[in-house]
Parts: C-alpha cells; sequence; structure tokens
C-alpha cells in the first residue's frame, strides 16, 4: 500500500506527459536511462544500454536494449524512440527541456540524435525524463499532451490491474524485460489528507508514505516496524504569477512586492509549526547549498534567505516603490492593496499550516494574504492557466544534479505561455533577456567546462534575485516513511540510490524493483 499525498478521488489519467497524470511514470513508461538526482553516480540502463556524444555536441548516438516488448505483446524498437521525441518536438505542451534534436532510427536497436549546435545539456532530459510510449498506440492520438490514457500500454515492470477513484492497482509484469518484479502489486490510496495518511500509518495500513506526520523524531516508536527518512532536494516557494505582459494580474506582479515577501518571513516559525524543523537554508538563487554551495554567486544579496522575518525592510521596500498604508494598515498604490489569495491543495497539512502562519506574519508587515484551499485537479488547472495570484509549491531539481535544469525549466522564457495557454514548467510567466540568453550559452557548453559556466550561471542568479518570481521559503526535508519490517530494500540515507518519495518519477520505480518482502 502506498500514500502519495493524493487528496479526494483520483480521476483516471496514465498519460505520463498531461498535467493530470496520476502515476505509471517510470512503473509503466520508462526512460532510456535512470538518473540520480540525490547523488552524482552515472546513469543506470534502462530502455538504453550506451550512448555517446561526438566530440562538439552535436550528435548523441543511443544503443537500445534488444528483446524488449510492449505489454500488449508488439515487439520495442527504435522506431518508438524516435516517434516519441518526434512528437515532443511537436507539442510545445511536452517539451520541458526544450529539446530540438532530430532523431534517426539506425536499425532496431540505435537511434542518432542530431542538433544543429552543442546540446550537452540536453542528455539528461533526453536520456532520463523522456517517457518512451508506443508509435502503434499513441500515432492516431491527436493532443498527446492532454488527452487521458485510461489503458496504459508501456515496457516497465508494472501493469494497471485495477482503477477505481478511490485507489488504484498496479500488478508486476511478468513479462518484464528485467524480470518480474519480487513485489507483486502496489495500490495507491487516495485519502483525505495528511492527517489521514498518518492515521492509516498508525494502523498499519501503507507501507510508503511521503508526507508529514507527528513527532517524526520518534517515528519508529509511533509507528512500530517503520523508518523514516529525510531528504533535502525539492525547495518551497512562493509561486507568483508574475508577468503582466502575458498575462498576470495583481499586486503580485510588482518585484517591490515579492522582495517584501520574501523578507517578511520568518522562516525559523514556518519550519517549526509546519515542518517539524525539517527544512533548511535555501538560497535565492535556487542553488541547492549542500550541492551547490561553490556555484553560489558572491554579487548575491543573500547568500540564503534570511530565517527571520524583517518587517521593517519590508516596509521600506514597499514604500520605496509608492505604496502606503490604508486605514486598514495594508499597503496600497494606486487604490489597489497589496491584498492576494495565497492556494494550497485541500489535505496537504504541512503546506496549509506554512501557508497560515506566513499570512500572519505578512498581515504585520502591512500585506494581506488569504490562504485559500482546493483539490489537487483545481490546483493543477489555475496553476497552468495562471489563475491565480500565489500558489504554495515546491521547485524539483530536473533530470540531474546540475542546477541548470531547474533554470531552463523555471525560468526559461521558452518554457511559459500567456495566461490562458498551458505552458511548460514555467507557471511563473517570468522572462527575463539576460536569463534565457544565459540558459542558451549554458546549453552550448560540455558540463565539464565549470569555469565557463560560472559566468552565466552567476547572471541568472543575480536576475532572479532581483525579479523573484518564486519566492523562496525552504530546502524541503522530503519525509518519507517505510515499512521496513514488511520489505527490504529501501533507499536510506547512506545509500541513496533513488529520491525515496513516493510520489517521484521513475525514483519511485528503482525503489520497487529493488524491494523484497522480509524473509525472502
Amino acid at each position: 500500500m502506498a500514500y502519495t499525498g493524493q487528496s479526494g478521488d483520483y480521476q483516471i489519467n496514465f498519460n505520463p506527459y498531461a498535467p493530470t497524470n496520476i502515476g505509471g511514470t517510470g512503473t509503466i513508461f520508462q526512460t532510456l536511462f535512470f538518473y540520480n538526482v540525490v547523488r552524482d553516480t552515472e546513469p543506470t540502463p534502462r530502455l538504453g544500454t550506451d550512448f555517446t556524444w561526438n566530440a562538439d555536441g552535436t550528435q548523441l548516438s543511443i544503443t537500445l536494449r534488444d528483446g524488449v516488448t510492449w505489454s500488449d505483446g508488439e515487439k520495442f524498437t527504435a522506431t518508438d524512440v524516435v516517434f516519441t521525441l518526434d512528437m515532443i518536438s511537436k507539442h510545445k505542451g511536452m517539451n520541458s527541456s526544450g529539446y530540438a534534436g532530430r532523431a534517426e532510427a539506425v536499425d532496431d536497436t540505435h537511434v542518432i540524435v542530431a542538433f544543429d549546435r552543442p546540446s550537452f545539456a540536453d542528455g539528461p532530459s533526453l536520456l532520463g525524463r523522456t517517457y518512451i510510449v508506443p508509435e502503434h498506440k499513441w500515432k492516431d492520438i491527436a493532443d498527446p499532451a492532454v488527452t487521458v490514457v485510461e489503458d496504459p500500454v508501456g515496457t516497465g515492470p508494472y501493469l494497471l490491474e485495477e482503477f477505481k477513484p478511490q485507489a488504484f492497482t498496479l500488478k508486476a509484469n511478468p513479462t518484464y524485460w528485467g524480470g518480474e518484479p519480487a513485489v507483486k502489486k502496489v495500490r495507491y490510496l487516495a485519502l483525505s489528507g495528511n492527517q489521514a495518511g498518518a492515521a492509516a500509518l498508525k494502523a498499519a495500513q501503507i507501507d510508503w508514505q511521503t508526507g508529514p506526520v507527528p513527532d517524526l523524531e520518534d517515528v519508529e516508536k509511533n509507528y512500530p516496524g517503520y523508518r523514516a527518512v529525510v531528504t533535502p532536494v525539492n525547495q518551497i516557494a512562493l509561486v507568483t504569477c508574475s508577468s503582466t505582459a502575458l498575462g498576470c494580474r495583481g499586486t503580485q506582479t510588482d518585484p517591490a512586492v515579492r522582495q517584501a515577501i520574501y523578507h517578511a518571513i520568518d522562516r525559523t516559525q514556518v519550519n517549526a509549526l509546519a515542518f517539524e524543523n525539517t527544512g533548511s537554508d535555501i538560497s535565492p538563487s535556487f542553488l541547492l547549498p549542500g550541492r551547490d554551495g561553490d556555484l553560489i554567486s558572491d554579487e548575491l544579496r543573500d547568500r540564503t534567505a534570511p530565517m527571520r522575518s524583517d518587517p521593517a525592510k519590508a516596509q521600506q521596500l514597499l514604500e520605496s516603490a509608492g505604496y502606503t498604508k490604508n486605514t486598514d494598515g495594508i499597503y496600497a498604490k494606486d487604490g489597489a492593496p497589496v491584498s492576494l489569495t495565497l492556494s494550497t491543495v485541500a489535505g496537504w497539512t504541512d503546506y496549509i499550516t506554512a501557508g497560515d502562519t506566513m499570512a500572519q506574519q505578512l498581515q504585520r508587515a502591512g500585506v494581506k494574504v488569504t490562504l485559500q484551499q482546493v483539490s489537487w485537479n483545481e490546483f493543477v488547472d489555475a496553476r497552468d492557466r495562471g489563475n491565480y495570484q500565489m500558489i504554495i509549491d515546491s521547485l524539483n531539481q530536473g533530470p540531474a544534479p546540475d542546477p541548470y535544469y531547474l533554470y531552463n525549466y523555471f525560468y526559461s522564457t521558452a518554457q511559459t505561455a500567456e495566461v490562458g495557454a498551458k505552458p511548460g514548467p514555467n507557471v511563473s510567466r517570468f522572462s527575463d533577456p539576460q536569463v534565457d540568453q544565459a540558459l542558451d550559452a549554458l546549453k552550448l557548453l560540455n558540463p565539464t567546462d565549470t569555469a565557463a559556466r560560472q559566468r552565466h550561471l552567476e547572471t541568472i542568479q543575480t536576475r532572479i534575485e532581483q525579479a523573484m518570481p518564486y519566492i523562496p521559503v525552504l530546502t524541503q526535508g522530503t519525509i518519507s516513511i517505510y515499512h521496513d519490517a514488511k520489505f527490504t530494500g529501501w533507499p536510506t540515507e547512506k545509500d541513496l540510490y533513488a529520491f525515496p518519495a513516493v510520489w517521484a518519477n521513475p525514483d519511485n520505480a528503482e525503489v520497487l524493483l529493488r524491494l523484497k518482502p522480509a524473509g525472502k
């Protein structure tokens, strides 16, 4: 039994490229290789067995695994890989990495991808986050970016056995190329939220959950047979719809307001009240201080965000930008008060507590924030359409342990769209020519050329600290609880062979492949 934090009923969709996807990425649909974002290790072969770049990074040669079949019995070949890559290049909503290659099948087990310019940086996204789909099933889908897939056909270790709104079940694939997994069934539950998840853990009804639990320090005492692992990878942010040019409306579109919010947050209090002190320092550059400390620019005003609030600084920023307090003690400009709605998912108790706490803190700085709880589907729809002012969410690290990918996902103009249209990952609608130029330059460079890359990374850091479309809160200590007495092979802090979050894709498939029932 697994609980991902799903709040409310599931709505079926196993399309790995749709924003409403509920699962199957890694377990049903596979990538060519697996990249571990937690540890800087060599990628693990999956549908691919080997890859090489030419000297200038304009051609990627991929060798595929022979003898693989789709779950409907059809043979997997290089034409499926070429079809998937061509499909992504034709649909912007699916192309989160800005892929611009031309793929060609040399024979059934070899693919060559050609680029017009050096594209080393495309490697981890193409190889590690592109879910290969069967041409014979997908060729007639008109809009694969959003189409609902109810009967998924993949190459992975699991098949869909049953779907109900309250739960869906995956079963082991008996013809999986790597051998049938030892864990024969995985059932994903939909509950009412984190509190229900903790209660299910207490009753030993769940074997794997990612999310907050009471008294984390005593987890082994409170939940006999279970253990916890805390992984600081993703970064919590107040995501703003930031660009008036792309249709965003509200006072959060003013960088001065965003900067004021940044300084008004008491991160120490938020960490204690909402996250059991599992959060850690976050940099306004969105580099991970532990992993990327040597890359953080000396030009930043703050190497890491202040842990205590500074209401005076927030007020100074607002007043310098022309805001004055109204009779309610809220800053306003041209008759528009700094009164914002902050949306989160109902049942996400940690984010709800964090939102409530920050709203109280911001009130003292003259900024009114109203917390709004919505369903997961409403949250995704509002986020993707730009129909929001602020949401609390997290920024992920992309396909490899390199800050380029987070920047390319969340700050590139190529990854956003006008309000009303579906963007890539850049849901804040942020757009900055200097950032785009730096990203273009980084894409041309070999990742091993650290000196040449640094000046472009520093340009991005200083620009995003000034604009702050994503207001940094904390580096999230992602809490995963697992049933150690029932299954062996879980990732631990000493052996993080994958990011151990149950909702992390394709990492969760790597975990399921390692697990074995205890005593077997």
